[in-house]
């Protein structure tokens, strides 16, 4: 194994700036919340309010309640990014300082760093779009397919860092010196 680190992160680079993007997306979106949460609530309720004859039947308290649940998918976008980022960013470390760094733990970085990032992506357009489509459940279904593939990417990320994790872990050293430290591990 090299002794620079970097050396064994850069077949995982694709998934490690991946990560980071999401860490700083959850980040923006924080800060753009505490900068604009009044204009943002507005913007979801005059989304609501273009449509509260046809989606809503005129029902004030219903669009009330999606537009408030849109905000909680909007908060929810903040946390995924990260949340999911910084744990994809320290599976895809924990990758690199490993050892071997093959086929697995090259699909697996980009797997974690991209579903990290897709997922948070999904909750922000679901807040974004439910009160104009008159419900949290029409956003939803309506962004099934994304929802589905960021978790996805993630789990695939996951179970592969876990996979090479106890493969590299519990494999027997080749060189003799390496036993000892092996084992007192």
């Amino acid at each position: 194994m090299s002794t620079n680190p970097s050396t064994q992160l850069r077949p995982l680079a694709p998934g490690l700036i991946l990560a980071i993007l999401a860490i700083l997306f959850g980040f923006l979106l924080g800060g753009s919340f505490g900068m604009a949460e009044s204009f943002i609530k507005n913007r979801l309720k005059s989304s609501a309010d273009a449509v509260l004859e046809t989606a809503y039947a005129g029902d004030g308290e219903v669009r009330d309640a999606v537009v408030a649940k849109s905000w909680t998918y909007l908060k929810r976008a903040h946390l995924h990014g990260g949340a999911i980022g910084t744990a994809a960013l320290s599976s895809i470390v924990l990758l690199g300082l490993l050892g071997r760094v093959g086929l697995l733990e090259r699909v697996s970085a980009t797997a974690f760093g991209a579903g990290a990032l897709i997922y948070p992506l999904f909750w922000l357009a679901a807040g974004l779009i439910a009160p104009s489509l008159g419900g949290t459940a029409a956003a939803k279904e309506a962004l099934e397919l994304m929802a589905i593939l960021g978790a996805g990417l993630c789990l695939v990320g996951l179970g592969g860092t876990l996979v090479s994790a106890i493969r590299q872990l519990t494999a027997r050293p080749t060189n003799p010196g390496q036993g000892a430290t092996m084992r007192a591990l």
